[in-house]
């Protein structure tokens, strides 16, 4: 079962250098759970910490549902005479979805992944049933809820965590991408997302340089 240093910082790094990612895709959550909470009072500090952990526990439980399925993969391909298919497979689709965001970013149209119409109304519904409760419960209810979102930037770390091959160490990669998502929506929670300016704009092209490499790593580390 694998984990690679290297790996685990690409993780971490291609994480923090894509969340303004996650802040544009979610910042809307931020805004609703906050409601009319002011920025950096208790009552929204409460709110991102619960919003935070609701992530957490939803990416954990990620991690761990992907590692137990890359290490049944890995197994299979063991008897096929395939060593660790599940990493080979995971390194190729981290390498093709930094390909891709690389290629978007340039102007190249890209299909991307939409969730089912139902899927996003029954999600609204519960949504709209949850503004009525304490912000924090709210929030909480928003972060564990909205990771059913279909996210390509969030699965293809899903997909590295199946490439471990390990429960435990597809908790970590997990853990690693949370923590790096974490400071870029905490900036918008206190209104502090443009700081980084135009800066922000080129960080989703380093972050997909980043997972490429991390996918090479992966694949190689795969064939030793």
């Amino acid at each position: 079962r694998m984990i690679l240093p290297t790996v685990a910082i690409g993780v971490l790094g291609a994480s923090l250098l894509g969340s303004a990612h996650c802040a544009a895709m979610c910042g809307g959550f931020v805004c609703f759970y906050t409601g009319t909470a002011t920025p950096g009072d208790a009552r929204a500090l409460r709110a991102h910490a619960a919003y935070h952990a609701g992530r957490f526990t939803s990416y954990l439980l990620l991690g761990a549902l992907a590692g137990a399925l890359g290490a049944a993969v890995t197994d299979l391909g063991a008897l096929a005479g395939i060593g660790r298919g599940a990493a080979v497979l995971a390194g190729g689709l981290m390498v093709l979805w930094g390909a891709g965001t690389l290629a978007a970013q340039r102007g190249v149209a890209v299909a991307s992944v939409r969730a089912p119409e139902g899927w996003q109304r029954a999600l609204g519904r519960v949504l709209h049933a949850v503004r009525d409760q304490p912000t924090w419960r709210r929030a909480l209810l928003t972060g564990l809820l909205t990771t059913l979102l279909p996210c390509g930037w969030l699965y293809v770390f899903v997909a590295t965590a199946g490439g471990t091959g390990s429960v435990l160490h597809g908790l970590l990669v997990m853990a690693l991408f949370w923590l790096g998502t974490v400071p870029a929506l905490l900036a918008v929670g206190l209104g502090a997302q443009r700081l980084a300016g135009p800066l922000r704009r080129r960080l989703p092209a380093v972050g997909a340089a980043v997972v490429m490499v991390a996918g090479f790593l992966v694949a190689r580390f795969a064939q030793r």
